[in-house]
């Protein structure tokens, strides 16, 4: 058996369906994603790095799906952005893809203390209020102290609402983070009915889920996209590919204050993206 060396230099088995689903978070089409791990397979050894493969499926990739060249990992593009406001407002337009009415960050009153969160989202008639932890390293687990935090705030607003210090109250927390859970967070979340969003958390919706719509990847999932032109997109409130996408180049550029000839090419690969 053959193994890879992850970032943190670790070693784990190789694993087939993992480059499967990165093939897939490139756009490769279901039919094909088998071609390109047997393709990296061809070439793979022990003690070869995840970043080389990550690179094998990238070159490959761009066989069975053009656009790839692109577009960078979706997970490495969610690392890309910024805590705040990039992270927080990706969340928000996350959750509203998703069928979830979102309202931005507010203060809440509790019976012991005030609490700002970063967002209040609905949905099925629960409201949450909504934490986002963003990791710049996409490899880091998310771990035991969020859930922690986020139980005490529902418990402290609850209680101020029966006591009258406040008219608005909420039902669950929501934790919303980019990277993987650890053992302990998912146990701890599922006891105290908190609902924990990470990159594979839950099964039935997650972030990797999510953005197997085009539409809610990140802006920075356009090849070429740079902090500059990030921060200038963010700061004209667009974060996703497919709020791009309501954009001419020349608008955009208007709105963003980014030189034409760059928002010309920003468009063109958005596009090629949904393809």
């Amino acid at each position: 058996m053959k193994h890879v060396i992850k970032a943190d230099g670790t070693r784990q088995p190789y694993d087939r369906y993992r480059v499967m689903r990165t093939a897939r978070n490139y756009g490769v089409p279901d039919d094909y994603v088998t071609e390109v791990a047997a393709e990296v397979e061809r070439h793979l050894y022990d003690g070869i790095r995840t970043r080389d493969v990550l690179r094998m499926i990238h070159t490959y990739a761009r066989k069975y799906q053009p656009s790839v060249e692109g577009r960078t990992n979706v997970r490495r593009a969610i690392a890309l952005l910024g805590p705040k406001p990039d992270f927080e407002l990706y969340v928000q337009a996350l959750l509203r893809g998703s069928g979830y009415e979102v309202e931005g960050g507010r203060i809440l009153k509790g019976r012991c203390g005030e609490h700002e969160v970063d967002a209040i989202a609905r949905k099925d008639g629960i409201t949450y209020f909504v934490e986002v932890k963003h990791h710049h390293s996409h490899h880091r687990t998310t771990g035991l102290d969020e859930g922690r935090i986020a139980r005490a705030i529902v418990e402290d607003v609850q209680e101020g609402y029966k006591a009258g210090k406040n008219h608005f109250t909420i039902d669950k927390a929501m934790i919303v983070c980019n990277t993987k859970l650890s053992a302990h967070a998912k146990r701890y979340a599922a006891c105290w009915d908190i609902k924990h969003i990470g990159w594979d958390n839950p099964k039935d919706e997650n972030i990797a889920s999510m953005v197997a719509n085009i539409d809610l990847c990140p802006v920075t999932l356009i090849k070429g996209v740079n902090a500059r032109m990030r921060t200038r997109l963010v700061n004209a409130g667009i974060v996703t590919v497919g709020q791009l996408l309501k954009y001419s180049p020349d608008v955009l550029a208007e709105q963003t204050g980014i030189p034409a000839n760059e928002t010309i090419l920003m468009v063109e690969r958005a596009r090629k993206l949904k393809n």
